[in-house]
């Protein structure tokens, strides 16, 4: 996929790659689409010189093998990471985020192997933390998970034109997720570190580096609302309301791992109360909570562990296993939205590492 010149507009080798000499966005965009190719949106041309400056941030042997995509099994290089960090309009400098997630979705600690071809409308979430934040240019404020940032715009979408390159994620194929979801075109945002008042979300899970990235395997953001009350009972109930939810994956398939994304102001009432990420955790634990009699009513498939089999009536069934699969993270700016992230599978789902920049 890089362009060179050669005599003709378009010409591929025996190798898959592509030749261009007419670097008009219409002949890549032509180009693509006609061998099934990208995300229907406009491609920058992955030039040598392109590719080269992306290279140049991470260094290492452009073409080692850095992991494989299922289900295709392609593999990750250097060099695929770079090609689509271009064609995603990603600045070189963001190389390294990339290059991260790329080497957590081919390892065995993330199931993509069951995330692509679920029909479960899941997308792997990248989260920035620390450091790389401000100086990468990512956003964690207003409208963190929305357009208008180019950092978080370009990774995100750098990440999903691999899986549908390399993973052959593609819908109704390698991907058969039954209707989508937006975030499968770019899904990217940064923790807002400085108002967070528990610390870092990494340093939570043992990562304790100036800077790290997450990878995720999430829903959609689900909005959860409270503009008048500070007690942090009041708030929380609304988000264990959004988790126990009958419609949520989560409650036929026991042990999902669920993102807060807690806005600042709902964080700073709930610890001005002096509670702390594990008091948060431990009562969205104990209220996200729907009857055996609704959930048998519901699923004739369950997987619930041994424990749980004999529950009926009225007794409370927790839609989060254990408090330690609520993942709480400070992403946002003003206002009073925060958002719950069903994963898929059951966890571990995410995976967070030191990120190098």
């Amino acid at each position: 996929m890089t362009a060179v010149e050669t005599s003709e507009p378009v010409e591929e080798d025996p190798a898959g790659m592509l030749e261009l000499v007419d670097l008009e966005p219409e002949t890549l965009m032509d180009a693509f689409e006609g061998r099934g190719w990208g995300d229907g949106l406009p491609l920058v041309p992955p030039t040598p010189e392109r590719v080269e400056a992306m290279l140049a941030v991470v260094g290492g042997d452009p073409d080692e093998v850095l992991g494989v995509l299922p289900p295709r099994r392609g593999a990750v290089t250097r060099r695929t990471v770079a090609i689509n960090a271009v064609l995603a309009g990603c600045p070189p400098r963001v190389m390294p985020v990339v290059l991260a997630a790329a080497r957590i979705l081919g390892g065995p600690s993330f199931n993509l192997e069951a995330v692509n071809p679920t029909t479960h409308p899941v997308a792997p979430l990248v989260i920035v933390h620390g450091e790389a934040v401000d100086r990468l240019g990512f956003n964690a404020g207003a409208g963190a998970f929305g357009p208008g940032n180019r950092a978080n715009a370009t990774v995100g979408r750098a990440v999903r034109l691999l899986l549908l390159h390399t993973s052959g994620a593609r819908p109704g194929e390698g991907d058969r997720s039954t209707q989508g979801q937006p975030s499968k075109y770019t899904y990217c945002v940064a923790e807002n570190l400085p108002a967070s008042p528990w610390g870092g979300y990494a340093a939570s899970r043992g990562v304790d580096t100036p800077s790290a990235i997450t990878v995720a395997p999430v829903e959609n953001p689900h909005n959860a609302h409270d503009q008048e009350d500070d007690s942090p009972e009041k708030v929380l109930d609304k988000l264990a309301s959004n988790i126990a939810s009958l419609g949520s994956n989560h409650c036929c398939i026991l042990g999902n791992e669920i993102f807060v994304a807690m806005c600042p102001e709902h964080a700073a009432s709930i610890a001005g109360r002096k509670w702390t990420r594990a008091d948060v955790a431990g009562y969205l634990q104990q209220r996200a909570r729907i009857t055996a009699a609704q959930l048998i009513a519901a699923f004739d498939q369950r997987s619930w562990p041994r424990w749980m089999r004999g529950l009926r009536g009225d007794d409370l069934v927790p839609l989060i296993a254990q408090p330690d699969d609520l993942r709480l993270v400070v992403v946002g700016g003003p206002g009073k939205h925060s958002s719950v992230l069903p994963c898929f599978g059951t966890a571990p789902c995410s995976v967070t590492l030191p990120l190098d920049i």
